[in-house]
């Protein structure tokens, strides 16, 4: 059942369907083919994995997003980086990692983070001696820390999806997303250093209080969003919807970028990404039943288990497969076809839940900025008027860099479990 569900799937794919319709038919077709299971009970069976609070968070967390977008937030954000980092070698290409930091820790959504901090810092390096080349790659690899800093989207589905605390998976992204940051700044600095690119900006302690104050109400986002769920005040969900409010609040009355005549077209653009999004979840379900009923899970995991009993070594051949998977297939399919298949594995040899989770969906975030189907890259060539060639040629170091830097999370695993044992 599993080989015929892939094999159709793949079909489908190759003559041009789109990915979820792609997944819901051949989900649907190998379950009339193999069992005597009504197709009423199996759309029954797809609504049900949509009624549930947690999914919620989804729309609210893309809602928060495009009002940053449209409100500008992410100016704020950018010129308040500036004035922290702007004077360092490379300072305009740092100002633009501590800004996807930043607004990642608000929007959830790498594709946002390219539609607006990408935009933004792409002109401003232009502008001051950076090649467009390097600086489309650089907002472009950057833009992949939204999805791993809180409050991430596809961290709330993998966390759903392999049923464990979402509080404890967003939380955990905190520090490997900085650490990831951490490295892109140093390269950047390399980089620039060597190459003598870019231009300074002169550090001015008034300006940096200036940007401060300007940026103070963008900046509470996270703190708010992070400091409720980790104090129990409120849910991932509850905190999403908290996210939206207080984003159009600061958007309508404080930068005033937003009125009241915008918010159906942004109401419509959340719908419709909402509902690229949550079809694929949809059409997964039966997929899942599909590979659990097959006892495919079983099978995976008794292959790599006949190969090595070392967590390392199983992280790495996972790590190596995903990076495979990340390529050819949206994140969002794959977390809701992978989680059930990998998850029992990583659990028979000890390796905690949430780490797993919390590194499928770094490595999965990877994906969206490399070829062929990375939904950030093609949102890139359209910011930056770039050819996919040249960006992905211009990418390529940046993804190296991004490759070797997770392996970290690997090797060195308490970078991520340790933070959730102090906090939890």
């Amino acid at each position: 059942m599993s080989l015929t569900l892939m094999i159709l799937f793949m079909l489908g794919m190759v003559v041009g369907a789109p990915l979820a319709i792609s997944l819901g038919i051949a989900s649907v077709a190998t379950l009339v083919i193999f069992t005597d299971v009504p197709v009423s009970l199996i759309i029954q069976s797809m609504y049900s994995s949509m009624n549930s609070f947690i999914m919620v968070a989804v729309p609210l967390f893309i809602l928060t997003g495009i009002l940053m977008d449209e409100g500008g937030v992410a100016e704020k954000i950018f010129n308040f980086a500036n004035a922290v980092v702007g004077w360092s070698h490379g300072g305009l290409g740092n100002v633009t990692v501590l800004s996807s930091v930043i607004f990642g820790g608000m929007s959830g959504s790498s594709v946002a983070d390219v539609a607006s901090v990408g935009r933004i810092s792409i002109s401003a390096m232009s502008k001051n001696g950076y090649p467009l080349g390097y600086a489309s790659a650089l907002a472009l690899i950057t833009s992949m820390l939204a999805t791993i800093i809180p409050p991430s989207i596809l961290m709330v589905i993998a966390g759903s999806v392999a049923n464990i605390s979402i509080g404890q998976a967003l939380f955990a992204g905190v520090i490997p997303g900085l650490i990831i940051a951490g490295v892109f700044m140093l390269y950047n600095y390399y980089h620039c250093r060597k190459n003598h690119i870019g231009t300074k900006v002169h550090f001015e302690l008034k300006n940096l209080g200036r940007q401060f104050v300007i940026a103070i109400p963008a900046l509470l986002v996270p703190v708010i969003l992070l400091g409720g769920m980790l104090s129990g005040w409120f849910t991932p969900t509850e905190a999403a919807a908290i996210a939206v409010f207080y984003t159009l609040i600061i958007s309508v009355l404080v930068y005033k970028n937003i009125n009241p005549r915008q918010l159906p077209n942004i109401f419509f653009r959340t719908c419709k990404l909402t509902g690229t999004i949550l079809f694929i979840a949809v059409t997964a379900k039966p997929a899942a039943w599909i590979f659990e009923f097959d006892g495919l899970p079983a099978q995976v995991a008794a292959t790599i288990g006949g190969l090595t009993q070392s967590p390392l070594m199983i992280m790495l051949i996972i790590y190596a497969f995903l990076l495979l998977v990340g390529m050819f297939m949206d994140a969002t399919a794959a977390i809701y076809i992978l989680v059930p298949i990998l998850l029992p594995t990583v659990i028979a040899v000890n390796i905690e839940p949430v780490f797993f989770i919390v590194f499928l969906v770094i490595t999965l975030a990877l994906g969206l900025v490399t070829p062929p189907v990375g939904v950030c890259l093609y949102a890139m060539v359209s910011v930056s008027g770039l050819s996919l060639e040249t960006l992905i040629k211009e990418t390529m170091p940046w993804m190296i860099v991004t490759t070797i830097a997770l392996l970290l999370f690997i090797i060195f695993p308490g970078i991520i479990t340790v933070p959730i044992a102090w906090f939890f």
